[in-house]
């Protein structure tokens, strides 16, 4: 490989890398203060009651609701 093309690779590894580990970190961060609270994901669906419609949704867990 020339110096070019390892520069690139390196340049977007550090560039993705940031990025997957800053939401790693912010999901994490999440779950602990919410399990802090004593709230759920389910706590929160039900407080926005049954007329809350299907949505697609994608969080870095890939949840879907359809």
């Amino acid at each position: 490989m020339e110096p070019a093309s390892l520069w690139a690779l390196t340049v977007g590894a550090i560039y993705f890398g940031s990025i997957i580990a800053t939401g790693i970190v912010l999901r994490k961060a999440c779950r602990w203060l919410m399990g802090r609270v004593g709230v759920d994901l389910e706590d929160v669906h039900k407080q926005a009651g049954p007329n809350r419609g299907l949505r697609d949704a994608f969080v870095l867990g890939g949840r879907s609701k359809r």
